[in-house]
This record gives C-alpha cells, structure tokens and sequence, in this order.
C-alpha cells in the first residue's frame, strides 16, 4: 500500500487512523435528522468537528438510513453545493460528497467537493466512474447490493469489492485514489455487519486504504440494546477495533471522543517502537 494519499490539498499519511466528521444536511437522517441543515449552523458545525480533531468533513444531503426516502437530483444538489461552497470559503479542510448520483457528484466537485464518498460502489451510477476521473478526485467505494442472499458472506463480499475496484480502474481512475468501505449497515444482517468488522484485515489485503464507518448503526443497538441516542461507547470501541486491524479512515458523528479513542489506541501499538 502507498505511505500517503492526497485528498485536496492534504496528505494523509495511511500509517494513521484520520476522523471523517459526518455532516448531514438532511431533515431526516437517522440520527440527527434537522440538526445541520441550516447553513449558519452547519458551519458552526464545521467549526467544531475541525477544533475536536476531524480530518476530513463528509457532506450528505439525502439520508441512507433504512427504508429512506429518495430524493431528486436537483434537491440534493440543493442541499449540499451551498454548504459545500461555504464549507470550502470558511475552512482549510477538505470536504467529501457522500452521495451515489453521478449528477449531484459533478455538481459538488465542480463546488469544491474533494473526495466521492459512493454508498454503491460506482454501481448505482453508469456514469459515476466518468464523473470521479473527470474531475481527478479520490473515491471511496462502499460494499452494498441489492439483497442480503450470500451463499457465503466474507468471499462474496470480497469479490463485490472486486468488482467495484474493476469498474474505477476501466474508467482510468488510479488505484492512488481508492477507497474501500466494508458497507456496515447496508445490505447485510447483524452478523454479517460483526463479520464484516472481525474480517477487515480481509479488506486491506486488497492494498487500499479502508473507511469504516460505524457511527451509531443499527448493529451498535443491536448488540447492546440500546437507542441512536445512546451508542457513543459502541462506537467508540468499533473505531479501536478499526486502529487496531489497520483502517486508515473512520467516518463518525462524534468526533472528539472517537480522535481521543484513536490516539490512546496508537499510543499503546506505537510502544517500544
């Protein structure tokens, strides 16, 4: 695997695990839904997502929690370029678009956006390779399908992988530019959601930089009953286990405990070094 990637104008050394801060400005998102989609107070947001540590901002504007609601092109490029545009006149941080819309993707890179952030892979979306190439931004390629029917789950969600990483490179997008999302929560049961956890190494023996993204999931309540409100500690210990097995990116919603979490984890596997 590379030492560094570059995202905007930042290079991000892939021997560190760096916070993705999540920005969602939607009304209905599964956990905080209405809270940021004012700009004023999304920037706000902003501010304090880079002061407690965040790395990179990711920006939504069409919420993917189950059973969501799908929303025109022209709405989310409504919601996310004014925010984006913001974002990227008031801060020194680069800005992902999470979205799987090759026409919202344009529109946010043409606004700034520096990162793709692709729940299906590049392939909800013909055009959506075309688009990352076009305008030279790194992806991250995210595990979905249609269904949950695996005869048997870690192989097959390895070759779906596959196929997603053949698709970015027929379109001429350079393996410097790939990011891999193992899909927590998407297409998956709760135990498939904890082996896709257990078997990242699987994953970065691809040779990409892995996201994960597990920020107060249904599988976090799952496994400790608990509501949305109340998975930080869940989450928390999904990001250790990210450090732990060599992830380089994770994507959270609280951002300051989860760089706290990162911090002591390397502290304790940088010893002796």
């Amino acid at each position: 695997m590379m030492e560094e990637m570059i995202i905007g104008k930042e290079r991000f050394s892939l021997k560190h695990t760096h916070v993705m801060g999540i920005l969602n400005v939607t009304p209905d998102s599964f956990s905080d839904g209405g809270s940021w989609n004012q700009k004023d107070k999304a920037l706000q947001h902003v501010e304090e997502m880079i002061q407690d540590g965040a790395a990179i901002v990711d920006v939504g504007g069409e919420s993917t929690r189950p059973n969501y609601t799908k929303i025109a092109d022209e709405e989310e490029i409504e919601r996310v370029v004014p925010v984006i545009e913001a974002i990227k006149r008031n801060f020194d941080i680069p800005v992902s678009v999470d979205t799987y819309k090759s026409k919202v993707a344009r529109e946010a890179c043409k606004a700034g956006a520096d990162l793709v952030n692709d729940i299906w892979g590049l392939k909800y979306d013909d055009e959506m390779a075309e688009i990352v190439k076009r305008y030279e931004k790194p992806v991250c390629i995210m595990h979905n399908r249609n269904n949950q029917d695996y005869a048997s789950f870690v192989d097959e969600w390895i070759q779906d992988l596959k196929e997603s990483i053949q698709i970015a490179k027929q379109a001429g997008i350079g393996d410097d530019k790939i990011i891999l999302d193992p899909g927590v929560g998407f297409a998956k049961a709760y135990e498939m959601n904890l082996l896709a956890m257990k078997h990242l190494e699987k994953l970065l023996l691809l040779d990409y930089p892995v996201l994960l993204g597990t920020s107060r999931k249904s599988v976090i309540g799952l496994a400790l009953n608990l509501p949305v409100t109340e998975r930080e500690e869940g989450t928390l210990a999904t990001t250790v286990m990210a450090v732990m097995k060599g992830c380089q990116f994770v994507r959270v919603h609280d951002v300051k405990a989860n760089v706290r979490a990162i911090k002591m984890t390397e502290a304790i596997l940088q010893a002796g070094e």
